[in-house]
């Protein structure tokens, strides 16, 4: 990857313009650049404002942005200060994301039931699982992945390890909610998403140390971080709980996906471990969501996202750094993350309704469909849209119907062979499931 060009120090450039400067606040420019808060590397390639340089024109970006600047409580390798500059598409991301992350769907019946909720809630923390850990190198697929997580089966090699770890750190994640973050809750994570997958098993749950030569290189092996020295960690770590665990009702307020972004960014920039460290970053990104309120954060991933354009999520680390310690650069990159993320629920919603609406239309008396089964089996199969994962059973179908064993064993067999439902042994009793896409198979 390419190193962004380092932005010419604006210090010295103010006083170089200082002649300028009143002519350059009647221009009121702002802090963005149509509505995209620009680094330097992509603005000098762009035609500046009429009668100015593209120097000035960096400079009246950057008066604007030290307008807005908020310093937080957080610093870089030199001992300065990150900050954000909260521009106007900023503040306009923060406020759809804490809608549908946190209100504007809650007491809505976003899937038609519980049975559909707790499945695409396991759907989301399969595939946040499997892209975390593919993003840091597991090489398992997805398909062997999906089979490894809903079978139940352990992980056969590396890959698939990394994978099972990360599903089961973001099961627990609840577990952690009611208490405050600490060095010690950071290492309980850490060591359940490397479990048995590291070089020295001993690394897991512990700072990384200065014998253990820590550098973020590309595939070319070009350098583009060094994190802190591994002396400062435990400081560093406890500086970011504390701002982990900073009341929302604070003077200095941080808005909470902000700080939860903040966290993301604080753990990749330290790089506190040997590895595991964009996989723990990303499950404390969840948790500062979730303990925050931001209850639809459970059904997204960012991961999955971030896998799509992994070139973008390194490049907004590098130019925080290259500028300033301006966190706005990695911040406006995950508000976008995250609005894709959310799209992708209200997809998989619609989706999921209209073939619920369609499967309905296609079993009712009439049908084409409904021609093909008799009126207790359409019951059955309307019944299993309405609670995906229910069992059914030949005894209790049996007395719902009050028909004969064999009749009530004809109607599940005829839906089995059909392939609309599964059949499985529960002890020696004979149970049935509908198929996880009946609302397809029936259309």
């Amino acid at each position: 990857m390419k190193l962004p060009v380092t932005p010419p120090p604006w210090i010295p450039l103010f006083r170089q313009h200082a002649e300028r400067l009143g002519s350059l606040l009647d221009m009121r420019l702002g802090a963005e650049v149509n509505g995209q808060y620009e680094h330097w590397d992509h603005l000098r390639h762009l035609t500046p404002p009429e009668g100015l340089s593209t120097e000035q024109w960096w400079l009246g970006i950057k008066l604007a942005r030290h307008a807005l600047r908020k310093e937080l409580p957080l610093l870089d390798k030199a001992g300065k200060a990150f900050s954000l500059s909260p521009s106007d598409s900023i503040q306009r991301r923060l406020f759809l994301v804490a809608r549908d992350a946190a209100g504007a769907l809650q007491g809505a019946s976003i899937l038609p039931s519980d049975g559909m909720r707790e499945r695409y809630l396991i759907r989301s923390l399969m595939e946040e699982a499997m892209t975390s850990s593919q993003l840091e190198g597991a090489a398992t697929t997805t398909e062997v992945a999906k089979d490894m997580l809903r079978s139940g089966r352990a992980p056969r090699d590396y890959g698939e390890r990394m994978i099972y770890n990360n599903f089961r750190a973001m099961h627990e994640l609840k577990r952690w909610l009611d208490r405050p973050l600490t060095p010690e809750t950071v290492f309980e994570i850490h060591r359940m998403l490397t479990d048995g997958t590291l070089q020295d098993p001993g690394a897991a749950g512990r700072y990384r140390t200065s014998a253990e030569n820590i550098v973020i290189e590309d595939e070319t092996g070009r350098i583009l971080h060094v994190p802190p020295p591994a002396s400062e960690l435990p400081e560093r770590m406890r500086a970011l709980c504390a701002f982990a665990n900073r009341s929302d009702d604070e003077a200095a307020f941080i808005h909470p996906v902000v700080r939860a972004i903040t966290i993301h960014f604080m753990i990749g920039y330290d790089h506190p471990f040997v590895d595991g460290n964009g996989r723990t970053a990303r499950a404390l990104f969840y948790w500062s969501m979730l303990r925050a309120g931001f209850w639809m954060a459970e059904y997204f991933s960012i991961s999955s996202i971030l896998k799509r354009a992994p070139a973008q999520y390194t490049r907004s680390y590098l130019y925080t750094e290259s500028d300033e310690g301006d966190l706005t650069y990695f911040v406006s990159h995950q508000l976008d993350v995250l609005l894709r993320a959310i799209e992708g629920v209200h997809g998989y919603i619609a989706r999921k309704q209209t073939a619920y609406a369609e499967a309905q239309t296609l079993l009712r008396p009439g049908s084409r469909l409904a021609n093909r089964l008799n009126h207790r089996q359409r019951a059955l199969l309307l019944n299993a849209l309405k609670h995906p994962n229910k069992t059914f059973t030949i005894a209790v179908h049996r007395r719902i119907h009050d028909i004969a064993y064999d009749t009530a064993r004809s109607d599940l067999l005829g839906l089995v062979k059909a392939k609309l439902l599964d059949r499985h042994l529960q002890g020696k009793a004979h149970v049935f499931v509908a198929k996880s896409d009946l609302a397809t198979r029936l259309r």
